[in-house]
């Protein structure tokens, strides 16, 4: 199969467009033209096609890498499950992923710390900053260092205390439904009591 015209892409910077006789396009990038020697005229085996497709392909796959990774934070889990879904083995996921490691684009650690200020600040607790530094696939080694930064949860918990009771006489079932409001947000049930004792609630708090 013969190159009839090689030329970069207008849509695309950094594309080549390989036109072959039969009018296939190869959609290569510069990587692929310059690896492959390949120029007007040229003769490719039907074997050399098929390893320039998928070095184009595996080329792009970087690339999207590099975007989603650099577009919004994300674990290394959670990039290497995306390169599976483009097709990627897992042989170039792990080299992926390493190589954006070394460029800093992927980094566990600050990711974690990220998802820790984020839900705190939103007002969650431990457990459920825990779940999320879970979810979104940071490592379990990493979470201690994460979790370190969490402040004392007694000013939040004042806030969100005040919030739900809005000033109202704190009744057995309004504290009910504020306990089990921010014990769904992931605060511990010893510091929930604490809160709504500084509320003014009385007597017994049971979990």
């Amino acid at each position: 199969m013969v190159i009839r015209e090689l030329k970069p892409s207008q849509h695309v910077a950094g594309r080549w467009l390989a036109v072959l006789e039969d009018g296939t396009i190869l959609r290569v990038g510069e990587n692929e033209v310059l690896d492959f020697d390949l120029y007007a005229g040229r003769t490719l085996t039907d074997e050399e096609a098929e390893a320039i497709q998928a070095a184009a392909r595996k080329s792009a796959r970087r690339e999207k890498a590099l975007a989603y990774a650099g577009g919004k934070p994300t674990s290394r889990r959670d990039l290497a499950r995306k390169l599976a879904q483009w097709g990627a083995d897992e042989a170039e996921q792990q080299a992926v992923c390493d190589r954006l490691e070394e460029l800093g684009v992927l980094n566990d650690e600050q990711y974690g710390a990220l998802v820790v200020r984020h839900y705190a600040a939103k007002g969650y607790g431990a457990k459920k900053i825990r779940d999320e530094l879970y979810r979104r696939g940071v490592p379990r080694e990493l979470w201690a260092d994460a979790l370190a930064q969490l402040d004392d949860p007694a000013e939040t918990l004042d806030r969100l205390v005040a919030a739900r009771l809005k000033g109202q006489e704190p009744t057995r079932e309004a504290l009910k439904k504020v306990s089990d409001h921010l014990a769904r947000r992931g605060f511990r049930w010893q510091d929930i009591s604490a809160a709504l004792r500084r509320y003014g609630a009385e007597g017994e708090f049971e979990e």
